[in-house]
């Protein structure tokens, strides 16, 4: 008998569980979370979102520049005559030069930076930092740049002299082992440069978001609260790392300015991240990117210099007077490479999307997060313009997700979801 009234009880759930959905509208449901951002917030993260787009094709116009006022002057030649001269040893010469030759850069490139990185941020209202703050960054990035770059640049040009005309295999095999040493290393020794990071407070959301974790296989036991408040109001989260470096990450603003359900929601999208493999593959298919890049450059590296190599003084493509050429190169391949590499990182972003929506069960919570990501992002671009600028899925694209998600849930009589938020998802016919 009581075995009986378990199995009607179970029915009246799952029959009540299917009519709600039968009265869920999952389109109406993605429309009214759109009309929350309309008007003057919606045409200025248009604006915004739109401008970058434009920045990207500045900044490649502005690296040609750079690189073609260091190679006409010759700066690139002295630079190089002097580090030989003065060093001797030619592993001390190139690590000098690229040390120098990067200081050049930046301070050439400064105008721009100050623009794109502290004038346009606060004109937006997206910054938070002082100007001193801004530049302190800045000059942190600098040396890790250098610090990093430099040993780099050494075994880069090492290989161009040794394995002349399949360097740029072998280079893109040495470019991808060290963005696994920077994957390593970057949770641990370098994030804690810029941002402070202190275990979260404990409580019902740390518990299920290690819940989360551990049922997944993601082998962390604690979870590290950042201080991003410090540079902007934006809401970020990352499980990063690679082997015993895994670390779960979560920015103050987004614990301050979302709910649990919005905090799950994030936090099982980017534990999706680490079980999906996403570091792994993006090393692979951006290495394969870059494998074409550093190919493209074999190919016109030799036409330019045969050209204009007398007069900026440089030579074959193993002189380090030539990085200049060599990066001007990239940056105009990867430009055009653009829509390849956002389809690659948005493609792994979406599956992110889904699994955490399987794990969290909070379709409301993520399409509500989405829309806090309209501050800064387009919502609801056209196919093409999506494909070609956006490297995650838009602000459309996810609420729309979620909300399928979440009809086809209650269509099979799913009851732990997180709770409606009203009147969002109720569809709003008489039916």
């Amino acid at each position: 008998m009581f075995a009986r009234f378990i199995i009607i009880a179970l029915a009246l759930v799952g029959a009540v569980g299917a009519a709600h959905g039968a009265d869920f509208d999952a389109q109406t449901a993605t429309q009214a979370y759109l009309d929350t951002v309309s008007g003057e917030a919606r045409e200025r993260s248009d604006a915004y979102f739109m401008g970058g787009y434009w920045l990207q094709l500045v900044d490649v116009i502005v690296a040609l520049v750079i690189a073609f006022i260091l190679l006409q002057s010759r700066f690139a030649k002295k630079l190089r005559d002097k580090m030989l001269k003065s060093l001797r040893w030619r592993w001390a010469a190139i690590m000098g030069f690229f040390a120098i030759y990067t200081l050049a850069v930046t301070v050439l490139g400064f105008p721009l930076s100050y623009y794109e990185e502290f004038m346009r941020e606060h004109a937006y209202n997206l910054s938070n930092q002082s100007f001193m703050d801004w530049i302190t960054e800045n000059l942190k990035g600098l040396a890790l740049g250098i610090i990093f770059g430099a040993p780099f640049a050494l075994i880069f040009y090492t290989i161009l002299r040794v394995a002349k005309r399949s360097w740029w295999m072998w280079g893109a095999g040495v470019s991808i082992f060290f963005l696994a040493l920077m994957l390593f290393i970057s949770p641990v020794y370098i994030a804690p440069i810029f941002n402070d990071y202190t275990p979260m407070e404990e409580g019902p959301l740390k518990a299920r978001i290690l819940a989360m974790a551990d049922a997944n296989g993601v082998p962390a036991d604690n979870i590290y609260v950042f201080d991003t408040s410090r540079q902007s109001g934006r809401v970020t989260a990352n499980v990063s790392g690679l082997l015993g470096t895994t670390r779960i990450s979560l920015g103050d603003n987004l614990l301050t300015e979302g709910t649990d359900k919005e905090v799950e929601a994030v936090m099982g999208h980017e534990l999706g991240h680490y079980v999906l493999g996403h570091s792994q593959s993006m090393m692979i298919n951006f290495g394969l990117v870059l494998l074409a890049g550093f190919a493209f450059v074999n190919f016109t590296y030799p036409m330019v210099v045969r050209t204009m190599g007398k007069n900026w003084g440089i030579e074959g493509i193993d002189d380090i007077a030539g990085l200049p050429l060599l990066l001007a190169l990239l940056s105009v391949f990867f430009l055009f490479a653009t829509p390849v590499t956002n389809t690659i990182i948005r493609t792994n972003e979406a599956q992110a999307d889904i699994f955490g929506l399987n794990v969290a069960r909070a379709p409301d919570g993520f399409a509500a997060i989405a829309m806090k990501l309209a501050s800064y992002r387009k919502l609801e671009p056209g196919p093409w313009e999506e494909i070609i600028f956006y490297d995650h899925p838009s602000g459309y694209a996810r609420v729309a997700m979620s909300m399928r998600w979440k009809a086809a849930q209650l269509s099979i009589g799913a009851t732990d979801l997180d709770p409606a938020i009203a009147p969002l998802a109720v569809s709003n016919t008489d039916e």
